[in-house]
């Protein structure tokens, strides 16, 4: 009996843990953490945007807003592999750039790596190489997509 409840849990990694109620993303660390009930239970060594320092302000900064978002939906036919969605802009985000003239961007993901190139995940994560999206290698994002629901906060933070 035991062997069988280990292998659920190895088939089903979110069973071991239950829903995750928040996802951490140190920019500074490049490093995301997966918390349940104030507990981390998973961490990932994370890409980033070319110029990852600050918050996004527009279109083409290749930055990673930094601040409260929801992971709002996934997305199964990205040119990535599979992606979930960051709400960026917010409202505050969408009025900063209409003050300065800008455009805010948007298409923030949680992302794997490029559509046929999963193979080169161990090299493309050890340099940031991404638009502003926070990108894993191919398992951890079908993990992390076995744990996130849709709906979780994510907070994003240098």
């Amino acid at each position: 009996m035991a062997s069988l409840l280990i292998g659920a849990f190895i088939l089903m990694p979110g069973a071991a843990f239950g829903e995750i109620d928040r996802v951490l993303v140190d920019k500074s660390q490049r490093k995301m953490f997966l918390y349940k009930e104030n507990e981390v239970v998973r961490q990932y060594t994370i890409a980033l945007g070319g110029l990852p320092k600050g918050h996004k302000e527009q279109e083409g900064d290749q930055k990673t807003p930094e601040g409260v978002y929801i992971l709002d939906y996934i997305n199964e036919n990205s040119a990535f592999h599979r992606s979930m969605h960051i709400n960026y802009p917010n409202d505050a985000d969408r009025q900063s750039a209409v003050e300065r003239g800008v455009d805010p961007g948007g298409m923030i993901m949680v992302h794997g790596q490029r559509n046929g190139a999963g193979m080169f995940s161990g090299l493309m994560q050890l340099f940031d190489w991404t638009d502003g999206c926070i990108a894993l290698s191919n398992s951890e994002m079908d993990e992390f997509l076995s744990l996130v629901p849709v709906g979780t906060a994510i907070e994003i933070r240098w």
